[in-house]
């Protein structure tokens, strides 16, 4: 059975309602955490690509990522669940995991589900919750994993469209 169902959460996946690139983020997160899932995504199989700034390297450890100076080239992971999905890592911070989706590529069932599902790996893997903002809207959460419920859940209202 599906997390959530298109029909009741497509308002979340609107972009002229939630920006194109709405906010995910793990709060409470360490550089552990963050090679928990840098681990993952080899594990899984899925396609990435890591950069800093337009140059692509092999995939590093966390610590090395996230220790890096404040004027170097910005790094960013690209992971790709499903060849029409993609998430992008942006290493900001070691204590929030935090990336982006483009919600345009999120449209229809079957695209939430693969969401949902990266969400639920990520989530369990880290027994932590996994949580979507608005573009730019800071910590208001409409939809994430929840540990407990071991599913990707709403946390907010549906907007009226």
């Amino acid at each position: 059975m599906a997390d959530l169902l298109w029909d009741d959460v497509s308002c979340f996946f609107d972009p002229d309602l939630m920006g194109t690139l709405p906010d995910l983020r793990v709060p409470d997160a360490s550089v552990e955490d963050w090679q928990v899932v840098l681990d993952r995504v080899v594990a899984k199989r899925w396609r990435w690509q890591y950069s800093e700034g337009e140059t692509v390297l092999p995939l590093p450890r966390a610590e090395t990522v996230l220790s890096r100076p404040a004027d170097a080239e910005r790094p960013c992971l690209r992971v790709w669940p499903t060849s029409d999905v993609l998430a992008i890592f942006r290493f900001l911070d070691d204590e929030v995991i935090d990336f982006d989706v483009d919600l345009r590529e999120l449209q229809g069932q079957e695209q939430l589900d693969v969401f949902c599902g990266f969400l639920r790996d990520i989530g369990r893997h880290l027994g932590k919750p996994v949580l979507m903002d608005p573009q730019g809207g800071g910590a208001r959460p409409v939809l994430g994993f929840d540990v407990e419920a071991e599913q990707v859940v709403l946390l907010a209202e549906p907007l009226v469209t």
